[in-house]
């Protein structure tokens, strides 16, 4: 019989999880060659805007696939609804019966996005953060920096936001946990003033260009997630000491690097995989003056995994009852 669990359920049954060891270690197999992860299924909408991703995969020698559905609808905040929304299906790889749907809102795409960022930080920021900036306020751009807790103790926070009255929404929530929290009139200003950048909108232009990018800044740009977004100046990659993309096949069609690599600006031989990081640390070498940038387009292998642990907490949750 399929189990169904809700938001509420799924966030009860996760309270206190760490997933980052779960996630690096899908972006290893991945790195490896054995995770399968087809193309991303993908609706692109205009009237109001907004995507829908379909997300998929499994890892060699696994019990399960795992199929995701997740939603980013950007006018939904004026309709006092979520941005974010979707599902996760998780399958038997013997059978191919569906076991357990996640009615989760996209929930777990938002705590495995921000997992990433963190996994991200901790192997490419530079040794003393200064400050953490922002760009971007929507619900993302607040979980990146919150999942920093464990790699930085910083907490300054440079945030700027499209919306003054959202910006400014975040710095109160921000501020209510403990940060310092300055709302910039520029992602210029915000650059200025961090040598660790987030950049979380659905953008179809740059906001950071070259010259505003100080030598020894880390960038984590995880907006770009279809062919149409971007975030960051081409010619911020090609200055990058250390360009990472979360999946290399992925990021040729969507992403920072889709449009460095369609500049000219950076070739393919450039390209390091965020798994090849994990895996072999030393294959970087970050000095004072280095600049980075991972590219995190989103890969099934994620979901894969935070959906595999979620499942298991609640077989977890069901032995101790018994």
């Amino acid at each position: 019989m399929t189990e169904i669990y809700t938001l509420e359920q799924i966030q009860s049954a996760i309270k206190g999880m760490d997933f980052s060891p779960a996630i690096e270690e899908g972006f290893v197999q991945y790195s490896l060659g054995n995770v399968t992860v087809p193309p991303v299924g993908e609706l692109v909408f205009d009237q109001p805007p907004g995507d829908t991703h379909i997300k998929y995969g499994y890892i060699q020698n696994a019990d399960t696939y795992v199929i995701k559905i997740a939603s980013g609808f950007y006018d939904n905040p004026k309709l006092g609804l979520s941005s974010n929304s979707g599902l996760m299906l998780v399958f038997s790889r013997q059978t191919g019966f569906l076991k357990t749907i996640l009615l989760d809102d996209g929930f777990l795409t938002d705590i495995r996005t921000a997992v990433a960022g963190r996994i991200c930080a901790a192997y490419l920021a530079p040794e003393k953060i200064t400050a953490i900036g922002v760009i971007g306020t929507g619900i993302q751009a607040r979980m990146q920096v919150e999942y920093l807790n464990t790699v930085t103790p910083v907490q300054n926070v440079y945030v700027w936001g499209r919306n003054e009255k959202h910006a400014l929404a975040f710095q109160a929530d921000l501020c209510a946990k403990g940060y310092d929290v300055s709302v910039m009139k520029t992602p210029a200003k915000v650059a200025e003033n961090c040598n660790l950048i987030i950049t979380a909108t659905p953008s179809k232009q740059p906001l950071l260009f070259k010259k505003e990018i100080k030598p020894g800044t880390h960038i984590t740009a995880m907006g770009s997630d279809t062919s149409e977004k971007q975030e960051l100046d081409p010619q911020i990659l090609k200055r990058a000491d250390i360009l990472v993309a979360d999946s290399r096949s992925q990021c040729r069609s969507r992403g920072e690097i889709s449009r460095a690599l369609a500049a000219g600006t950076v070739t393919e031989e450039k390209i390091i995989e965020l798994g090849d990081i994990i895996h072999r640390p030393e294959k970087i070498n970050r000095t004072e003056n280095c600049i980075s940038v991972a590219d995190l387009t989103g890969v099934a292998v994620q979901d894969v995994q935070i959906a595999t642990a979620v499942c298991r907490a609640f077989e977890n949750r069901g032995k101790q009852g018994e």
